[in-house]
């Protein structure tokens, strides 16, 4: 007989298999990330089809194959219908998804990272879609909080309130409109610029007095008081008042530094530039 055993998991990916079944990939906060079989979960009145999609969360009871394990049971605790029904909430998800396949460890608890992701789901689910920038900018903003959040349970979170060549605390300075500070993906964060009035084609060539640390973008004061709201919980009401391509600015650069430290491209990455693109368009 073979050996059974219980997990509570949440569907990262699906794929086919055979005629009329399903391989699921599953984050569990018990053995990390597994990959078992759905049987016949492709079939019209399958009791696992449902089950079996993406972002659905699952009581599993799962018996040991001898080269891929199986579904015996599964029941829903919770699932984010909420994603499917609009392609911005589900290109944040799948991004975010994506982001932790590669983290997660397979036979090794994950708990924490189990239930991180499903907090940064459960509020990207719960955003009110209205078709207007504001909805777009809180979209983005969501986004890149759980980005960070994802890089810190990795221990590899941009630093963002200290200089990485001094050490000395940053602060936006809004007395100054040409204000920056620059960014080094080597250095693992953000650097005081002392030139001011420096200009943005020059920035590949910017070093710190003690540091030979290449300087990858610039940043203005409102872009690095954004980044120094991504450590905390909960993002503020700022997210309302701050301005979209701000956002925009930042999550691309969470997304240059999470590829450039973790060694792969983020592919659903273009589904969230495809879906602002097309918004511009239709708004």
């Amino acid at each position: 007989m073979a050996k059974l055993y219980k997990a509570t998991g949440i569907n990262l990916k699906t794929m086919p298999l055979g005629e009329s079944d399903r391989l699921l990939t599953i984050l569990t906060p018990e053995y990390g990330l597994i990959r078992v079989v759905a049987s016949g979960a492709r079939k019209p009145k399958s009791k696992l089809g449902g089950r079996s999609e993406l972002f659905v969360v699952n009581q599993l009871l799962i018996s040991q194959g001898r080269s891929l394990d199986r579904i015996n049971q599964a029941e829903t605790i919770t699932s984010y219908t909420g994603l499917s029904q609009n392609l911005g909430k589900l290109a944040a998800g799948q991004y975010l998804a994506e982001l932790v396949l590669y983290q997660a460890l397979s036979e090794h608890p994950q708990t924490e990272l189990f239930y991180l992701l499903n907090e940064h789901l459960e509020r990207i689910e719960q955003l009110h879609h209205k078709t207007d920038r504001l909805w777009h900018t809180q979209l983005i903003a969501y986004l890149a909080h759980g980005i960070y959040h994802l890089l810190a349970i990795e221990g590899i979170a941009p630093q963002v309130h200290k200089c990485c060549a001094t050490g000395n605390e940053l602060e936006p300075n809004f007395n100054y409109s040409d204000w920056q500070i620059g960014f080094s993906m080597d250095a693992g964060g953000v650097i005081k610029i002392d030139d001011i009035s420096v200009v943005q084609s020059d920035y590949q060539n910017l070093s710190n007095q003690n540091s030979s640390t290449k300087i990858n973008t610039l940043l203005n004061a409102n872009q690095l008081l954004l980044l120094q709201q991504l450590p905390q919980a909960k993002l503020q009401t700022l997210v309302q008042l701050t301005a979209y391509q701000d956002w925009v600015k930042v999550e691309k650069l969470l997304r240059k530094y999470t590829q450039y430290h973790l060694g792969y491209s983020i592919r659903s990455a273009e589904l969230i530039d495809t879906y602002l693109q097309l918004s511009s368009i239709h708004p």
